[in-house]
């Protein structure tokens, strides 16, 4: 039973204390890329449901230094009692010449306390190099490679605009495993045109492959959005709070009992946000969800099946 810390799943937070010893932050840090879903590499537009302004960090000018942002963040935390992973998570962080790559991981490998690195990208932007660096970190550090892929179903993908497939998501993770990388993937729960199998298929998809963490997220509808102009217009109905909890239950019940379950649900900038009411409420939504595992008295990886 996936029982860590009173809870039913395997969550991150005791998952790196148990690991290391001590608590684990994760610093977010925006490097300055972009998306190829967004500069015409692969699409324009990028995914229906992003809004494409990056971090809040992009409003005031220049981006600071990934040391300078390290080092912004580590002020919310006590160092004397915490270690640290730099989470580099606006748009895809490895959509970059690999020596540049090098450079902004290293800056951040070098700062004081930081274990490790948390890589969030698309699974269209691994080269063989980007492995290669990627694993010779994992050989000292602690190294997450976090792939979006939202959905196993490719009339999904088609919708969303994702400007992937899943046999690429497929070559992604055969490409990173066995090096030593730590892989997690995101998936969304409500999108539009799927079926509550549809996510369970997603579930049990994944449950069978070689990934170590998942994040699951709400679908959000965002002003300035194609989704968000979907919803005013009435096109798309967004999931509700009980539904939504409900499958994020079941898929838990689906996925191995030690896979880390880094993220159970999504909420994003106030200012532009247009639905659903309820995810502003994150500690609610989680609360929910931890109240449906006792109801059923159920636990991450009850049908499993390995």
């Amino acid at each position: 039973m996936a029982n860590t810390a009173n809870k039913r799943y395997n969550d991150l937070k005791s998952y790196w204390r148990n690991m290391f010893g001590c608590n684990v932050h994760k610093l977010q840090i925006d490097a300055g890329f972009t998306c190829p879903n967004r500069d015409g590499y692969v699409a324009t537009g990028g995914c229906i449901y992003c809004d494409g302004r990056g971090s809040k960090l992009r409003k005031n000018g220049e981006l600071p230094s990934v040391a300078e942002q390290i080092a912004s963040g580590k002020k919310y935390y006590k160092p004397q009692v915490a270690k640290f992973i730099a989470y580099f998570q606006t748009f895809t962080n490895t959509y970059a010449p690999v020596e540049k790559l090098r450079v902004l991981y290293d800056e951040a490998l070098s700062e004081k306390d930081v274990i490790g690195l948390s890589i969030g990208t698309r699974p269209d932007c691994l080269g063989a190099d980007v492995v290669d660096l990627l694993s010779g970190y994992a050989k000292k550090y602690h190294i997450w490679v976090e792939l979006g892929l939202q959905s196993v179903h490719d009339k999904t993908l088609q919708f969303i605009n994702r400007g992937h497939n899943y046999q690429q998501f497929l070559d992604a993770v055969n490409a990173l495993t066995g090096s030593g990388l730590n892989i997690c993937v995101h998936i969304i729960i409500g999108l539009p045109g799927e079926s509550d199998e549809d996510v369970l298929s997603t579930a049990r998809t994944i449950a069978t492959l070689p990934v170590h963490g998942i994040k699951i997220h709400s679908l959000l509808a965002l002003e300035g959005t194609a989704l968000g102009e979907m919803y005013k217009k009435g096109k798309i109905s967004i999931i509700t709070k009980d539904k939504y909890v409900s499958l994020v239950v079941d898929v838990l019940e689906i996925l191995p009992p030690e896979m880390v379950i880094q993220r159970l649900t999504a909420d994003g900038y106030r200012d532009i946000f247009l639905a659903p009411d309820w995810a502003m409420n994150k500690l609610d939504v989680l609360n929910s969800i931890n109240k449906e595992l006792t109801r059923r008295d159920s636990f991450q990886g009850r049908y499993y099946k390995g």
